[in-house]
């Protein structure tokens, strides 16, 4: 097996911790010559999390996750909560919230704090529309109850290194989730987890190191690193009854399907339509509307518009080429671009330094999503705004639209709009035509009302 050449892909790595301070870029390497071709790094306080950035920046293979481990839930307080929404929403391969979740069996901080830790935390996950990175020690019900309270839409995610019931088991299964062990799978004594291993789908399978802990056979008592992931595979291999080359494609393939990691096509990053080029910034979005053209196709005027990766700032600016020729550059997609709201301002400021017009095509839920008001800061980078309303009301925008903010949307996107007219931008109000007559006359006296220009789009036609 150790001879073959696999794409593996670790999807728990803690290679912020000073363990790797004089050798990470040794350990990176070692990591994909192994053939790990990706590795995620999930915060554990803000200082981690910011660490996790950099190195993501730093290394094309490495993505990062934002979180606050349990063990820190003394010391959180709204702010880090805030910086943790700013690290997501400002700065390109943040793939997941994580590692956040509950520890009653160190008690390093007090339950009831850690409870409103990771309450904070899923919430943040579930409104930015990233998976999660869950952490679970001898708090199997707490963390149960506060899926079922928090998390009505069932975040995506995984149960890293599952030490839990067979209980836990199945109800993590139950609500979509992925499973990973580490290393200690490999320990003779580590039957009661071979065992349950049989029990989980191959497809909810993920691989993952918690390197520099949990060293496999035949490293144990070393640090750990991302290049031992592989050592795992035999032991799936012989659960599962299936070649380890196997393990290796469909947990890779797994793990991307999860956090977008860019293993499996090459995506559109941006296209043509007319005389217009369009920037498909995200996958993700904040509203899970009824009427939304993804539910029933990815493609766009011939275009595939299904991301394996969100694209970097860097890769966009590259994909645009001369902007100087197209009428205009629009941020758009099939998800909330103004979830990307850093790269958003990036990529603007390169359009304009070049001279050409820049459009965000969004559903106006921006000040919601950065948790500030944002038309401040593209004022000067974003010639005109589209925002997509499609309701007269709260009430009818939460119905239509099922916004993840709930019915606080509403207003924040009319704000948003006023703010972005008093600012100077220029304002499109979009409309589809099945809400009714009553709705689009009371649009089009909004768009009169704040200066915006109205346009009644058709169900159905997109691009």
């Amino acid at each position: 097996m150790l001879g073959v050449f696999m794409r593996l892909i670790d999807t728990h790595c803690h290679l912020d911790f000073p363990d790797y301070k004089d050798d990470l870029a040794d350990v990176v390497k070692s990591a994909e010559a192994g053939g790990v071709v990706r590795m995620i790094v999930p915060g554990t306080n803000i200082e981690s999390s910011e660490k996790a950035v950099r190195l993501a920046a730093e290394h094309p293979a490495v993505f990062a996750a934002v979180g606050i481990h349990p063990h820190e839930a003394d010391k959180a307080d709204g702010s880090m909560i805030s910086r943790l929404r700013e690290l997501a929403v400002y700065n390109d391969k943040v793939i997941a919230v994580g590692e956040i979740g509950l520890d009653n069996y160190k008690k390093y901080s007090k339950p009831e704090n850690q409870v409103k830790l990771f309450g904070k935390c899923l919430t943040m996950a579930r409104e930015l529309d990233l998976p999660v990175i869950l952490h679970n020690r001898s708090a199997e019900k707490e963390l149960l109850e506060i899926f079922e309270r928090v998390d009505p839409y069932n975040v995506k995610g995984v149960m890293h290194c599952f030490s839990g019931s067979r209980d836990l088991l199945k109800a993590v299964l139950a609500r979509g989730l992925y499973v990973s062990f580490t290393g200690t799978i490999t320990f003779p004594n580590s039957k009661e987890a071979k065992e349950l291993i049989r029990e989980i789908p191959p497809e909810r399978l993920l691989l993952e190191t918690d390197a520099p802990y949990l060293t496999p056979v035949p490293f144990r008592g070393k640090r750990n690193e991302p290049a031992y992931v592989r050592y795992l595979l035999d032991v799936y291999a012989d659960a599962y009854g299936m070649p380890a080359e196997d393990i290796a494609d469909i947990t890779t393939r797994n793990a991307n399907e999860l956090f977008r990691l860019g293993t499996e096509k090459e995506d559109t990053i941006v296209y043509e339509i007319r005389d217009s080029i369009y920037i498909n910034a995200t996958h993700r979005c904040t509203n899970r509307c009824s009427f939304c053209t993804r539910n029933i196709s990815s493609f766009v005027k011939g275009y595939d518009l299904r991301l394996d990766k969100e694209p970097t700032s860097e890769e966009t600016i590259k994909a645009l080429g001369d902007v100087s020729k197209y009428k205009e550059v629009a941020f758009c997609g099939l998800g909330e671009p103004m979830l990307r709201l850093g790269m958003i301002k990036k990529v603007a400021s390169h359009v304009k330094a070049n001279g050409g017009s820049v459009r965000v095509i969004t559903n106006g839920e921006g000040d919601l999503i950065a948790a500030r008001p944002v038309v401040p800061e593209i004022k000067d980078l974003v010639d005109k705004v589209s925002v997509s309303v499609n309701a007269s009301s709260a009430e009818q925008y939460d119905h239509i639209c099922r916004p993840l903010y709930g019915e606080r949307a509403y207003g924040a996107i009319i704000r948003f709009i006023k703010e972005c007219r008093a600012s100077g931008i220029e304002v499109e109000i979009t409309c589809l035509d099945f809400v009714g007559e009553d709705t689009v006359s009371e649009l089009r006296g909004l768009a009169e009302e704040v200066g915006a220009t109205f346009r009644l789009r058709h169900l159905g036609a997109v691009g």
